[in-house]
């Protein structure tokens, strides 16, 4: 089978490095991929958004099926393309992914199905916005209801700040992501994750994990798209797990099949752990970064097998083997990030870090120039690793840093921290 992944982060990477262990894949391309995914597969020069070069690539090369790892393309229609053309995909139609591409289409679904989440109401007028934020209590989360990049969500601490987030927003600074904001109620708790493959109506939950999103040492510090991961999550006990199966994704599933937009691909809960009960913070249909690496470097099944599973309807067929170790994925970022940041800066990854075993360097935001490897985006690197439990996995991923010369990089030093204070 010939695979074309579509995307360049470490989420790509991770899925790539996985295929590349399947038997039944014989060649692996990324578009447009980076250095790090090199060793794993071909990469292509097309851009993700450009679907016309994406259907072109595919017919030429004789694609058997494609995997789309970030949400855009999948909020604007890639699956439809391919599928209108016979080429076999994972991920959801453009109309299902508007579970992450519309925040208040999701939360009008979560109503309807009677969902446990946040109180919440949509607005496109500032005016009519700030007469509701002046009568709640802070502090209150301001979305935009459209993609932006992981940065549309603001905490408000104050009504100073929600009036200003609100402004912001509608007045353009995530575009046509902005048109409208969902204001909701803050939600204190633990964050946590639930990932699991549906095929329309068959669900397979994969392991759980628990991103850090905060760019600061003990979760402070403004969101960003995440400074680190592990897998599984503590927090997510089986009982948990099945509450939030039956309460929340299950009733999504059928609402979304029962309203003729059935759901394909990786149906990926945000939530909030509250009291002993989940509660839904947001719903992505793909993927988590660096979610997808922890869980990733785990899993001892054929991901490709899964994933066309998926695509075919036939998840209930499938059963799926994953290590008993933990996994821990460190990110390395740019000085300055999530803010502007400098790029081409270099980056030396020591032979002593590539050959450590049980450790996997995910790249995202690196390229070439010539032959010496320089981060180009805010999130560059993914050091992952597996151990026996959280903090045995922690100290094999930090270990490896120190294999890393890059001075204009940083990276939060406690990742994992809530698991490991409970081991």
């Amino acid at each position: 089978m010939k695979v074309l992944v579509i995307g360049s982060g470490g989420r790509e990477h991770a899925l790539c490095w996985s295929l590349s262990h399947s038997e039944r894949v014989s060649k692996i391309y990324c578009a447009p991929g980076n250095p790090g995914i090199s060793d794993e597969a071909t990469c292509v020069d097309l851009d993700i958004m450009d679907f016309d070069g994406i259907l072109a690539f595919c017919i030429s090369q004789s694609i058997n099926f494609v995997v789309i790892g970030p949400e855009a393309p999948l909020v604007g229609g890639l699956i439809d393309r391919l599928e209108t053309e016979g080429i076999a995909s994972f991920g959801p139609s453009a109309a299902a992914a508007k579970l992450e591409g519309s925040k208040g289409f999701m939360k009008d679904l979560c109503k309807q199905c009677g969902i446990p989440t946040a109180r919440y109401k949509r607005f496109s007028s500032f005016e009519t916005a700030k007469t509701y934020i002046l009568n709640e209590r802070m502090p209150i989360v301001i979305k935009a209801d459209g993609l932006a990049a992981g940065k549309g969500v603001i905490i408000a601490e104050s009504v100073a700040d929600a009036l200003a987030a609100t402004k912001d927003i509608l007045g353009g600074m995530f575009g046509p992501a902005g048109t409208e904001v969902v204001i909701e109620e803050f939600l204190p708790g633990e964050e946590a994750s639930y990932l699991a493959l549906v095929d329309g109506t068959n669900i397979l939950p994969l392991e759980t994990a628990q991103d850090h999103k905060a760019v600061g040492e003990g979760d402070t510090g403004p969101n960003t798209g995440g400074m680190g991961a592990y897998s599984p999550a503590p927090v997510m006990s089986e009982e948990l797990c099945n509450v939030t199966l039956n309460t929340i994704v299950k009733p999504i599933v059928a609402a979304m099949a029962a309203n003729g937009t059935p759901f394909k691909g990786v149906f990926y809960a945000g939530l909030m752990i509250s009291n002993g009960t989940p509660k839904l913070l947001e719903v992505n249909v793909r993927f988590g970064d660096p979610e997808c690496q922890a869980i990733l470097f785990r899993l001892k099944s054929d991901l490709f097998t899964m994933l066309q599973a998926t695509w075919q309807g036939a998840l209930s067929t499938i059963s799926v083997k994953w290590s008993t170790q933990a996994a821990l994925c460190v990110v390395m970022a740019s000085q300055g990030y999530p803010g502007s940041y400098i790029k081409n800066s270099r980056i030396n990854i020591l032979d002593t870090a590539k050959s450590l075993e049980d450790i996997k360097i995910f790249h995202a935001g690196t390229a070439f120039e010539g032959d010496k490897l320089v981060a180009v985006g805010g999130r560059v690197l993914g050091i992952t690793a597996l151990g026996q439990n959280i903090l045995a996995a922690q100290t094999r991923a930090y270990e490896t840093i120190r294999h890393i010369k890059w001075p204009n990089g940083f990276y939060r030093k406690d990742i994992g921290w809530r698991a490991i204070q409970g081991q």
